[in-house]
């Protein structure tokens, strides 16, 4: 597995799909902060909130981007065959896969760290940024990421062709994000909104945004990313056998 995620790792570097994500990433996560309205600065208040608001949704076209290739082109080229023959286990080429893509976006929001600390020296005290809802908002941000990726990785290995996977996983992402979220709001649906809101994504990110670290909100998202992963297994194990 660690050779698969090393190889998997050099090759989003080897070409410019790593650097592109790390770019566009940083570049649109400061014009939000710094740059447009609404901005850390317009608020005028020590506080991450236009960051972690648009993040989700940059990340929602950035992260499709970077796992479309990670199945689709080896099932294209036709080397996913040689690599399920070798002696590894189809856990071991998933996991190696779905790290090494998980890595380079965390590699893409690990400076925006920098955006934490340059709140904190422009703040008139030190203590002006709530960082126990900050390190809340970033670990909801990481296990969004977790998700995300393994929507991605699965929507890889659904298909041959990368646009479909990059369109298929970005549909499911956003629908997983913000449908029910909408449903909720629908007068037919009243009865069960707060059970529409829990079934997606948004509702646990933002109770994590908020600093509330609930054990509730990390086993959905666990368990979310999981169950993606196992799918994307039974994947690559028919596909084997076929």
């Amino acid at each position: 597995m660690y050779s698969i995620y090393l190889k998997e790792l050099r090759s989003f570097f080897n070409s410019m799909i790593g650097y592109l994500v790390i770019i566009i990433f940083l570049s649109v996560s400061g014009l939000f902060a710094w740059v447009f309205p609404g901005n850390i600065l317009d608020l005028e208040q020590a506080s991450m909130y236009s960051f972690f608001s648009m993040a989700p949704y940059v990340l929602l076209l950035l992260i499709p981007a970077v796992t479309m290739r990670v199945f689709a082109e080896e099932k294209k080229t036709g080397t996913i065959e040689l690599l399920l023959s070798k002696p590894i286990t189809e856990w071991n080429l998933l996991l190696g896969k779905y790290l090494g893509s998980l890595t380079l976006v965390m590699i893409a929001i690990l400076p925006t760290l920098v955006y934490y600390f340059s709140i904190v020296q422009l703040s008139q005290t030190q203590s002006g940024i709530d960082a126990a809802a900050t390190f809340g908002a970033f670990l909801g941000l990481f296990f969004l990421v977790m998700a995300y990726t393994a929507i991605g990785v699965l929507a890889s290995a659904l298909s041959e062709n990368q646009i479909i996977a990059f369109l298929l996983a970005l549909i499911v992402s956003y629908a997983m994000f913000d449908s029910f979220v909408f449903l909720s709001e629908l007068n037919e649906w009243s009865g069960f909104s707060l059970l529409l809101k829990k079934l997606g994504f948004a509702y646990h990110y933002e109770a994590l945004r908020r600093g509330v670290i609930d054990s509730r909100n990390v086993i959905y998202f666990l368990s979310v990313t999981g169950l993606l992963l196992v799918g994307t297994n039974l994947v690559l194990v028919s596909r084997k056998w076929k």
